[in-house]
């Protein structure tokens, strides 16, 4: 169990959506950004969040590429007694975050593709390892001073890197039924790839006062089990693997101002498999198998229009992670996440549009999903940004976000400690940029 731990919370620690659920980016469009709520979308986004709503879009092709930049600080504090620093910081920059949409309108019929990193899609970087790899080493001045050799410090050089990146191809064909009832229905093709580097180096312990590499004392006192536990430690593999999603979607529209989504993505069954160069933990045996299932999907939209220059919007998502097959771990989470969103949109002018959003992600999980390596915390994300129709073809969107995480605090043990507080927080930014034009 421990070891599927790890190789969960690896990969959980490589997301870095600004918005999602546990394995899922739901922060598809520079519109989402600036909105927060796209559910009902009737906008070339609608590929990814309505797809049954593109038949509103205007007769011709329609194109739209869009870009977010993301960073995201994971903060980590481990109260465990013998750690040197009980702070930790995983450092998530994500430059390239590309969304494009394509859509071809004839009459009663839309024909739409997508493309984007519907999970992942970012490199994290932990300078320093997590608790959970240093405290074993912690230790060692405890247990050297137990053999006899008075010890009273430790040192190391822990350095994890990975990088995480599910692309998603879609297709979707849309059907006006009347008009005010639309279907569609879709696919999508989902293409994994993990990547990890990662060291333990230079293990020290000062017995009787002088610093010497912890392998060579253990060799020289005769225990070489020890030694070898404590021998330079490197990992370098990749997992890839793919996946298909169908995709269901229902638009009603009973008038200009009112309209309603429905949409179910099914489960995404994904099956990953080790490509192992070097692997002296022994946690990613190469080609090995292993399930890391995305979860269902059921959301809904509304879309309200005030006025012809003032439309609200309302989006539910509901996340089924305890039905997907993830190495165990969905034995862990209390209740499915959901996300509620709510977004307001003005033209100020011909030219320009205003907009902001609200958006709540809820996890419900247990003590032992949350650790320091795969943890998931509840926050409120509020964006805004602006929408220019620099011509009747073509429009430029910019948008930002921002999202305030609810802190999660717990008691923790380790070897036989007594409990010690440990603390999660995270703080991320997301800005972005789309370009939109009808031929």
């Amino acid at each position: 169990m421990k070891r599927t731990v790890c190789m969960l919370g690896i990969m959980a620690l490589l997301t870095a959506s600004a918005t999602a659920g546990i394995l899922t980016n739901n922060n598809q469009s520079a519109t989402f950004i600036r909105l927060m709520s796209r559910n009902a979308s009737l906008d070339i986004d609608a590929v990814y969040y309505n797809p049954a709503g593109l038949v509103k879009l205007s007769d011709g092709f329609h194109l739209s590429l869009h870009n977010q930049f993301i960073t995201q600080d994971k903060k980590i504090i481990n109260g465990f007694p013998l750690l040197n620093d009980p702070n930790y910081l995983g450092e998530v920059r994500v430059p390239f975050f590309p969304n494009l949409y394509a859509v071809y309108k004839k009459g009663n019929l839309a024909i739409s593709f997508g493309f984007g990193p519907n999970a992942g899609g970012g490199t994290a970087d932990f300078k320093t390892g997590l608790p959970s790899f240093e405290i074993p080493f912690s230790t060692l001045p405890v247990i050297v001073t137990n053999m006899g050799v008075p010890t009273t410090a430790y040192d190391l050089n822990i350095a994890f890197k990975g990088e995480s990146v599910f692309l998603g191809y879609q297709l979707n064909f849309s059907y006006a039924l009347s008009p005010s009832l639309a279907l569609g229905v879709g696919a999508r093709l989902i293409q994994a790839t993990n990547k990890y580097e990662g060291s333990i180096t230079d293990i020290m312990i000062n017995p009787n006062g002088t610093w010497v590499p912890a392998y060579d004392f253990f060799m020289s006192m005769g225990y070489a089990d020890f030694a070898a536990a404590v021998a330079d430690k490197e990992v370098n593999a990749k997992q890839t693997g793919t996946g298909f999603t169908p995709i269901l979607s229902l638009c009603f529209t009973p008038s200009d101002s009112l309209a309603f989504s429905l949409k179910y993505e099914f489960n995404t069954k994904l099956e990953l498999t080790n490509k192992t160069t070097v692997d002296d933990t022994g946690l990613f045996p190469d080609g090995e198998k292993f399930r890391n299932d995305i979860p269902a999907i059921l959301s809904a939209g509304l879309r309200y229009a005030f006025s012809p220059s003032f439309r609200s919007f309302l989006s539910f998502s509901y996340y089924f992670d305890k039905n997907a097959k993830n190495l165990g771990w969905e034995a862990l989470i209390k209740k499915n996440t959901y996300e509620l969103g709510l977004g307001l949109e003005y033209d100020l002018s011909r030219l320009v549009t205003l907009s902001a959003g609200y958006l709540r992600t809820q996890f419900d999980l247990t003590p032992e999903f949350q650790n320091d390596i795969n943890h998931e915390l509840t926050s409120d994300s509020v964006g805004g940004g602006l929408k220019l129709n620099l011509t009747n073809k073509l429009s430029l969107e910019l948008g930002a976000l921002y999202v305030f995480y609810k802190k999660y605090e717990k008691q923790d043990m380790d070897f036989l400690f007594p409990a010690y507080p440990v603390t999660f927080n995270r703080t991320t930014v997301d800005v972005a940029v789309g370009i939109n034009y009808r031929f």
